[in-house]
């Protein structure tokens, strides 16, 4: 086992924890991980603020998941490699790096057949009670670890987690080369898919929004045409933009129930539609309509399979985000960070928090 001296980070033990519903502290919390012969330690770099932290921290649960205990929030990271278990041979002391943050089963049915983001058991950062990463270390597996080439900054590494979900949509919705994309919502998740769309060859996005400052966000990342949907029917733009036939692929990343009402009316005969946003609550689903055009429909739960592409695509250049992290806080205002998040500021995008480590 091969072990770092020790880097400046601050008080160890200190974490963001979520002692209850609307209610934060920045405070001791010592947890003693063990290293695993094929674990690493990481210290935390860089954590983005996901819009699933905000609602555990203003609704106490998501769905199912309830916050009973005190909880470490933060799920999107990036770090460098401080210790490596006797077994790891692809990582090294001092590698940067950013972190799958759900560990499956490895012998569960659905890890077996190459579906790990759908194994019941699966372990996912800030999840209860599974803890997260706004912390100054964690323990993880070598194989849910990615070592960052020079050119990805730590914020960009942060970047990936979420960048994994646009992704993954993209890869399930299968669309050729010159589609004509719409993407419903311009939160971090409908942006990081409009990327995804342009990477995977989308020769226009259409991204529909009430957030112009979201919307100008949109714009500045390629062939993207806007729709602000409080002033413009989404359909009829659609339509507009392509000769009346409807737009290849529909990605849903609002979870807004106005939105899955009329989904379809935007699709061209033939066209899928991919469920990204998840809504709070269960939403009319027109089948008529979807059967009409023979849409197919795709639902997407995280992702699987494609951290080291988005890194790859971050590396290359083919994919800069950028433009979508528009505010980063220090550690010590991690509490005004999700105060902040959490009251939805217009033409925010991505925050994150610098938990200040030394260095790019």
């Amino acid at each position: 086992m091969s072990q770092a001296h020790a880097l400046p980070h601050g008080d160890d033990s200190r974490a963001l924890v979520l002692e209850a519903k609307d209610r934060l502290s920045l405070r001791d919390f010592p947890i003693d991980e063990k290293l695993g012969p094929h674990d690493v330690r990481i210290a935390i770099h860089t954590v983005g603020i996901c819009g699933s932290d905000v609602h555990y921290y203003t609704h106490g649960a998501i769905g199912p998941f309830v916050v009973k205990a005190p909880m470490i929030l933060g799920h999107e990271a990036s770090g460098i490699v401080t210790e490596t278990g006797a077994e790891v041979t692809g990582l090294k002391v001092g590698d940067r790096v950013c972190m799958e943050p759900g560990i499956p089963e490895p012998t569960s049915r659905a890890t077996r057949l190459g579906l790990y983001n759908l194994d019941p058991a699966v372990r996912f950062w800030a999840t209860p009670p599974i803890h997260g990463v706004l912390r100054s270390s964690v323990v993880h597996p070598e194989a849910f670890t990615f070592k960052l080439p020079d050119s990805v900054s730590f914020a960009a590494a942060a970047m990936v987690e979420p960048l994994a979900v646009g992704v993954h949509a993209v890869t399930k919705a299968r669309a050729a080369p010159g589609h004509i994309a719409v993407v419903i919502g311009a939160g971090p998740i409908g942006l990081v898919t409009v990327l995804a769309a342009l990477a995977g060859g989308a020769a226009r996005v259409i991204v529909s929004d009430v957030d112009d400052t979201k919307l100008d966000i949109a714009r500045g990342l390629g062939a993207v045409t806007t729709v602000n949907v409080s002033r413009e029917n989404l359909a009829d733009a659609v339509k507009a933009a392509t000769d009346g036939w409807g737009a290849d692929a529909i990605y849903e990343c609002s979870g807004s129930e106005r939105a899955v009402a009329g989904i379809f009316e935007p699709l061209c005969p033939g066209g899928v539609l991919v469920f990204v946003g998840i809504p709070l609550k269960p939403v009319a689903y027109d089948v008529a309509a979807a059967m009409l055009k023979e849409a197919r429909v795709e639902h997407v739960f995280r992702y699987a399979h494609v951290f080291p592409r988005c890194v790859a695509m971050l590396a290359s250049g083919t994919i800069d985000v950028a433009p979508l992290i528009t505010r980063s806080f220090a550690f010590a205002d991690s509490v005004e960070a999700f105060e902040i998040a959490a009251s939805a500021p217009k033409g925010e995008v991505k925050m994150q928090i610098t938990m200040g480590l030394g260095g790019e």
